[in-house]
C-alpha cells in the first residue's frame, strides 16, 4: 500500500490493486469512447466515488474515536474501504452508531448534492443517466445512494452486517448474535454469486469478499470468547532460547538451526529490550553477514505482555502487530513467550479436552 497522507490522525492508504480498477476504468472508458477527454472524466469519476468511500470510512473512525477508539489506517481497495480499528466497541449500542456512521456519511453527500442539483436546476430525470453518461454531480449523487443501499444490506463484513449484530446482541450474547449475522451474510454470498453468473462476473468477486468476511468475522468472536477470562500465563511458552545485544548473529543462526523459535525474545539483566525476528535476520544475514551484532537489528519498538494479562487482550494486540511473538514480563523480567501458533495449539487443546478451565491450566502446569 501507498501511503496517501493523514487526516485527524489517520493515514490514507492506497493498495497496490487499486490501480486495476482505476486502468479498467480508463480502458472501457477509451474502448467506448475513442477520447481522452471521455478517458479523463472516467477516472475523475471513479476517483470522486473513492473520497466519497474515504469520507464513509472516516465517519466510521471519527464515531469510534468518540468511544476511545483509535483507527490504525484507512485502506482503499478496488471494492471499498476498509478502516482498522484499534477494537470493535464492546457496547451493542456502540457498535451501531460505528456501524451506520459511515453509510450516514453518504447521506449527507446524497442530501447535498440533491440541494445543490435543485437550487441550480441541474437535475435531469434519472433514466437520462448512464455510467459514463449524464451531469458528473447526479451521478455521484445516484452513486452515493446505492453505497447506502448496499452497505445496509444485512451481511457481514458490511456496515449492515454489523448493525444486525448489535441489534441481536441486545437479545442474546454476543457469540451467537455474531454466529447469526455471520450466517445470513454467507447466504447474501451464495445469493450474489449465484446472480454473478449470469449476470456481472463482478459480483462474484463481492461474493467471494462477503463468504471470507462473515468467516472471519464469526470465527475471530468465538475465539475471543474462548479466550475470555484466561490469564497469558496458561497459554505462554515457557521453554524458549533468547539472546543479548552483544551477541553475533551467528549465535541466532544456530539456535535457528537447532530448532529454537524464528523469533527470539533479546534479553538484557533479564528483562526483554527487543526482538530479533526472522524476517529482519535474514535480511542482515544478506546485508551485514554473521558477524553483525543482534542490537543492530534487533526490534526496539516491540509489543509486551504480562503474565496476568488476560489472553484474549494479548492475542488481539498480536494479531493486530503484524508480529508473531510477543515476549511475556512479569515484575520486569521475561518469563515467556506468546505466538500465534501456541494460541492455536492452545485452543486447539481446550476444544478436543472440552474440559472446564480449571482443569486445562492443571494439565498445563504439570506438562510443564
Amino acid at each position: 500500500s501507498w501511503n496517501l497522507g493523514e487526516w485527524a490522525g489517520i493515514g490514507v492508504y492506497m493498495h497496490a490493486t487499486f490501480l486495476l480498477i482505476i486502468g479498467w476504468v480508463a480502458l472501457a472508458s477509451w474502448l467506448q469512447e475513442r477520447t481522452l477527454t471521455a478517458m479523463a472524466g472516467a477516472v475523475a469519476f471513479i476517483l470522486a466515488l473513492f473520497a466519497c468511500v474515504v469520507l464513509h470510512e472516516y465517519g466510521h473512525a471519527l464515531m469510534a474515536r468518540r468511544y476511545g477508539i483509535a483507527t490504525r489506517d484507512i485502506t482503499l481497495l478496488p471494492i471499498g474501504g476498509v478502516a482498522r480499528l484499534e477494537r470493535m466497541p464492546d457496547e451493542p449500542r456502540q457498535e451501531l452508531w460505528v456501524a451506520l456512521a459511515g453509510p450516514a456519511v453518504n447521506v449527507v453527500i446524497a442530501a447535498a448534492l440533491f440541494a445543490w442539483l435543485l437550487v441550480s436546476g441541474l437535475m435531469v430525470p434519472i433514466e437520462d443517466l448512464a455510467v459514463a453518461g449524464g451531469p458528473f454531480l447526479e451521478r455521484l449523487l445516484v452513486v452515493n445512494v446505492f453505497l447506502v443501499a448496499f452497505n445496509m444490506i444485512p451481511a457481514f463484513p458490511m456496515d449492515g452486517g454489523r448493525a444486525l449484530r448489535a441489534l441481536l446482541a441486545t437479545r442474546t450474547d454476543y457469540v451467537r448474535a455474531t454466529q447469526i449475522a455471520a450466517s445470513l451474510g454467507q447466504g447474501f454470498a451464495l445469493l450474489f454469486g449465484f446472480v454473478g453468473l449470469f449476470t456481472n462476473p463482478f459480483l462474484v468477486f463481492i461474493a467471494l469478499f462477503v463468504w471470507i468476511g462473515a468467516a472471519q468475522e464469526s470465527s475471530m468472536v468465538q475465539m475471543r470468547s474462548a479466550l475470555a477470562g484466561i490469564p497469558v500465563a496458561d497459554a505462554m511458552i515457557t521453554r524458549f532460547q533468547t539472546v543479548s545485544p552483544g551477541d553475533r548473529l551467528a549465535r541466532a543462526v544456530e539456535l535457528v538451526l537447532a530448532g529454537s523459535p524464528h523469533d527470539f525474545p533479546v534479553v538484557a539483566g533479564g528483562a526483554p529490550v527487543g526482538v530479533l525476528t526472522r524476517d529482519d535476520l535474514m535480511v542482515a544475514l544478506q546485508r551485514q553477514g554473521q558477524d553483525a551484532l543482534v542490537g543492530q537489528v534487533m526490534r526496539r519498538d516491540f509489543l509486551s505482555a504480562d503474565s496476568y494479562d488476560m489472553l484474549e487482550s494479548a492475542a488481539a494486540r498480536l494479531q493486530s502487530c503484524g508480529c508473531h511473538t510477543i515476549p511475556v514480563s512479569h515484575g520486569g523480567r521475561l518469563v515467556g513467550l506468546l505466538t500465534m501458533d501456541n494460541l492455536g495449539e492452545f485452543l486447539m487443546i481446550r476444544a478436543a479436552l472440552g474440559h472446564p478451565r480449571d482443569s486445562l491450566r492443571r494439565e498445563g502446569r504439570m506438562a510443564a
